[in-house]
């Protein structure tokens, strides 16, 4: 008898006179009707248990969570809400559990209870749907770049460079930490740690594929990066997974047209391959919205807002022309704006890209050529002298997913840009050598993965799209 998947069974539309499964109890009514669910569905299969002719003994045993291994005839469900279901011939409990400890009982837990039990939340059903919708997302990413020709990188975790120039990074060290040794300014002396120098965990792999697009053509990371940021907010996480394409001979414009078709490529995937999963957080998002002021309820449902990137033309427009639509706009007149528009140079927020998404434009945006002292060194300057070839891709309900540039190939212009920010030409030596040896355009952007899962799932916390959290003083499990 072949063991199969509660997905599996739930498609079948005939009778079978003999089948196993294997799957937790999510719950047992009446001595009589098991629901059972191995992972592979949100939807449970219910087992039929002839408890009459079943010892009492054994029908104690079956609790929420415990392990089963259950074999019976599928048959057509003389329920409501399900077209087949099993009628049991035997049980076997392959892990008892506790029903007065375990923590994951049938019944409405709030997010944050489920943080703390986060090796048991996938048995929920809104975490599984997360955590499947995750794992498609991550098949959707390489299988789009390895139909387009990309090939896959692993950049360094541990680096020496510190790509955003943000300084906020973990220092990686095998020095003693109650002596360590010191230099003659009487500071630590890093020449004598394990890698001679002074090394973080990465915070971007973009700088090292860069290195490779520029022999390989095109490339891409997709591994995890790291900020020593102490933010406790529901968008930052201290561990966090990056996608960065770096493509040979791409101007920006190519760039933007790589971005978007990615994008809708991979959303796409999901609402095509996960649609039960997709409903059902679709309509946790509702109810989660009834209970909320007309105010902040979402203006479209999940699914609506998924179809609104990959039905939609991405409007392309540039910094300058978004600053005079947010300037003359009501909000920012009305000072309805956190923070208001007055003048050319302002670092964008949150509230002034969704305006541009949701009210003005109605499509997904992407805006171009930024002010120059408000982006990273690495990205080509224009003609203007005071803006660069940088773009980031807007979305609904969550402002910046993408961003990305041209990087600046000339030598002599990087130079003066890190000389002008007091980066040093040692530390980047290799980074500059692909300047001199064979330069040519090219473009790349960076997506926070973890930022797409938040957008395909609707959760509104970035801790309830990893399985495991790493935020300033946690580091559970």
């Amino acid at each position: 008898m072949q063991l199969r998947t509660v997905s599996e069974l739930l498609s079948q539309n005939i009778s079978i006179p003999e089948v196993e499964v294997k799957g937790w109890v999510r719950t047992f009514r009446a001595n009589r009707f098991i629901a059972l669910n191995d992972g592979s569905t949100i939807n449970n299969i219910q087992c039929v248990v002839d408890f009459e002719n079943t010892d009492e003994a054994l029908l104690k045993r079956i609790t929420t969570g415990a392990a089963m291994h259950i074999k019976g005839e599928l048959v057509e469900s003389q329920g409501k809400g399900q077209k087949v279901e099993i009628n049991v011939s035997s049980i076997e409990i392959l892990g008892d559990s506790d029903p007065e400890t375990f923590p994951i009982q049938p019944k409405k837990h709030s997010f944050e209870f489920l943080r703390e039990n986060a090796h048991l939340r996938t048995r929920t059903n809104t975490f599984s749907a997360v955590m499947r919708l995750r794992s498609a997302l991550s098949f959707a990413i390489h299988k789009y770049f390895n139909e387009n020709g990309f090939y896959y990188m692993h950049a360094p975790i541990i680096t020496g460079s510190d790509a955003e120039g943000a300084g906020e990074m973990f220092r990686v060290t095998n020095l003693d930490d109650k002596n360590p040794p010191l230099n003659d300014e009487g500071r630590v002396d890093y020449k004598e740690d394990f890698f001679g120098k002074e090394t973080n965990l990465t915070v971007s792999g973009q700088l090292e594929a860069e290195t490779y697009a520029m022999s390989l053509g095109k490339v891409y990371t997709f591994g995890p990066t790291f900020r020593a940021e102490n933010s406790n907010t529901s968008r930052h996480l201290s561990e966090f997974w990056m996608i960065e394409p770096e493509v040979a001979f791409m101007d920006l414009a190519g760039n933007m047209d790589l971005a978007e078709d990615f994008m809708k490529s991979v959303l796409s995937y999901v609402l095509e391959n996960n649609h039960e999963d997709l409903e059902f957080l679709d309509k946790r998002l509702q109810d989660e919205d009834k209970t909320k002021p007309q105010a902040e309820r979402n203006d479209m449902s999940l699914i609506e807002k998924l179809k609104f990137v990959t039905e939609n033309n991405f409007k392309r427009v540039s910094y300058t022309e978004a600053i005079d639509i947010l300037r003359s706009c009501k909000p920012n007149k009305k000072k309805k704006f956190k923070y208001i528009i007055n003048e050319w140079g302002a670092d964008l927020q949150s509230e002034h890209e969704r305006f541009l998404v949701e009210k003005h434009f109605k499509c997904p945006v992407i805006l171009f050529d930024y002010p120059a002292n408000i982006k990273a060194f690495y990205m080509r300057l224009n003609e203007d002298g005071k803006t660069v070839r940088a773009m980031d891709i807007l979305f609904p309900g969550i402002g910046e997913m993408v961003g990305g540039s041209q990087r600046e190939e000339r030598l002599d212009v990087l130079k003066e840009k890190m000389k002008a920010l007091d980066i040093d030409e040692k530390e980047l030596w290799w980074y500059l050598d692909l300047r001199k040896y064979g330069t040519a355009v090219h473009s790349g952007f960076g997506l926070g993965f973890e930022r797409l899962v938040m957008f395909a799932t609707g959760m509104s916390n970035i801790r309830d799209v990893i399985p495991f959290p790493r935020t300033p003083q946690n580091a559970e499990f």
